[in-house]
C-alpha cells in the first residue's frame, strides 16, 4: 500500500512543469517517512529526460524502465514527487537555464543555487522534499550544496550504478543527493550503498592549504575556523599543499578531458537535431570540437599525474579537508565574463575528487555575511560511509 498522492506546491519554480512524474513508495519501508525529487536526467517509467532542453525532450521517448537509483529509492518506500529542473544537458555549475529559468534559493535570495543540479538543491532548501537527487560530474551536487546550505555527496566514481541516466562524461559521473540534515543523509546512504553508516572519525585530517588559499579570503577565514574543529576531532592533523605547480593545472586537464567525452556522449544527436543552446553550452561544445590530440594527450598524462599525487597525499589515511566552493552563491544575472571567472575558479576545487575519483561531501557549517558556505572532506576510494558517519558526528 503507498500514500496517497498530494498536490505539488512550488513556489520556488524548482520542478518541471512539464512533467507529472510520480512514484508512490510503499509503506513499511526504511524510506516510507520520506519524501523526494529528482533531477531532469533520471528515467522514469512513461515519462521523457528532459536533460534541461527542449529540443533533446522533443527528440526522445519516454524511458521504459526508472533508473536504478529511482527505483531502489521507491522500493525501499521513499515517495518520489517529481522532476526537477536542471542546467541543460548538465553542463552548468551556477544553475541558470536559459529555456526553463533559475530556481529559488531561498537560503540566499537574489542569489544562484549552484547547478547544474539546481532544482533538486532549491527544493531541499525550501523544504519543499526530504532529499533530493543530482549527479556530479565537475562539481553539480558539491556547489549547489554549499550555496543553498545543505549536505551532499559526490561519491566514489563506479559505486552507485548510473542506469537510466542522461550522461555527460562517464569517466566522471556520478549520483549524489541532497539534504537539510546528516541524520537522513545517512539514512538514504544506508539504502543507497546497502551498508551501515558507522559512527567515524578519521585518523588525521589533512587541511589543503593551496585549497583554501583559492577561495575569497572571507571565505577561507570562516571554514578555516570549521577546519581547525573537525581536527580536534580527528586523531592527528597536518597542512599540505596539494598540487606542486598549483590547482589551476589540475582543472584544466579535467576541463579538456570532461570536454571531450561531453561532446562524444551527444555529437550524433546534436549533428541530427541542430539543437538550441545557450551562449554558455554552446561554447562548452566548441571548445571540445577544437581540441587537438596533443592537447588531450597533455591533459591524459597530467591527470594520471594528479591521480599518483593524491595517492601518496592519501596514503596514510584520513580526510582531506578544503572549501567547497572559492565564494557564496553568486548573484543571478551577472554577466557572462564573471560568470566565467567563477565557474574557472571553482573548477580549481571541484577537479580534485572529480579527477581521481573520490568521494568528497560538502557539509553547511559556515556562513559568510548570512549566506552559507560549504565545507568539504574526502575520503579515499570507497570511504562514503565514513564520510557520512563522521558528518553525523560533527552535526
Amino acid at each position: 500500500m503507498a500514500r496517497p498522492r498530494q498536490p505539488l506546491v512550488d513556489p520556488l519554480d524548482a520542478f518541471c512543469k512539464d512533467t507529472k512524474a510520480y512514484l508512490a513508495g510503499p509503506l513499511g519501508g526504511p524510506l516510507s517517512n520520506l519524501n523526494f525529487a529528482a533531477k531532469d536526467i533520471f528515467d522514469v517509467a512513461g515519462h521523457v529526460t528532459g536533460g534541461g532542453n527542449p529540443d533533446w525532450k522533443a527528440t526522445h521517448p519516454p524511458a521504459e524502465r526508472n533508473a536504478w537509483i529511482v527505483q531502489t529509492l521507491v522500493s525501499a518506500g521513499a515517495t518520489m514527487v517529481g522532476k526537477t529542473h536542471t542546467d541543460e544537458l548538465t553542463r552548468g555549475i551556477l544553475g541558470e537555464n536559459a529555456h526553463y529559468g533559475t530556481p529559488i534559493n531561498s537560503k540566499a535570495l537574489g542569489r544562484v543555487p549552484g547547478g547544474s543540479s539546481s532544482g533538486s538543491a532549491a527544493a531541499v532548501a525550501g523544504r519543499l522534499v526530504d532529499f533530493a537527487l543530482g549527479s556530479d560530474t565537475g562539481g553539480s551536487v558539491r556547489i549547489p550544496a554549499s550555496f543553498c546550505g545543505l549536505y551532499g555527496l559526490r561519491p566514489t566514481h563506479g559505486r552507485i550504478p548510473l542506469e537510466g541516466i542522461l550522461m555527460q562524461a562517464p569517466s566522471y559521473d556520478t549520483i549524489g543527493w541532497f539534504t537539510r540534515d546528516a541524520e537522513t543523509y545517512a539514512k538514504v546512504a544506508e539504502t543507497v550503498f546497502q551498508s551501515t553508516i558507522p559512527d567515524a572519525s578519521p585518523s588525521r585530517l589533512i587541511i589543503a592549504e593551496d585549497a583554501f588559499e583559492e577561495a575569497d579570503e572571507d571565505v577561507s577565514e570562516a571554514l578555516m575556523s570549521v577546519a581547525e574543529k573537525l581536527a580536534a576531532m580527528a586523531g592527528s592533523s597536518t597542512t599540505l599543499r596539494l598540487s606542486p605547480n598549483g590547482l589551476t593545472e589540475w582543472a584544466v586537464q579535467q576541463n579538456v578531458l570532461q570536454s571531450v567525452e561531453a561532446w562524444d556522449s551527444v555529437k550524433d544527436w546534436i549533428d541530427q537535431v541542430n539543437p538550441r543552446f545557450s551562449f554558455w553550452v554552446s561554447e562548452r561544445y566548441n571548445l571540445a570540437i577544437s581540441l587537438t590530440e596533443t592537447q588531450t594527450s597533455e591533459a591524459t598524462v597530467l591527470r594520471d599525474k594528479v591521480s599518483a599525487r593524491m595517492d601518496e597525499v592519501f596514503a596514510g589515511g584520513g580526510f582531506v579537508c578544503l572549501p567547497t566552493a572559492v565564494v557564496p552563491a553568486p548573484l543571478r544575472g551577472l554577466p557572462a565574463s564573471a560568470k566565467k571567472d567563477v565557474q574557472g575558479r571553482l573548477s580549481r576545487l571541484t577537479c580534485i575528487a572529480g579527477t581521481t575519483g573520490r568521494p568528497q561531501l560538502s557539509m553547511p557549517l559556515a556562513e559568510v555575511n548570512g549566506l552559507p558556505v560549504g565545507i568539504s572532506i574526502m575520503g579515499d576510494h570507497g570511504s562514503d560511509e565514513e564520510l557520512i558517519g563522521f558528518a553525523r558526528r560533527v552535526e
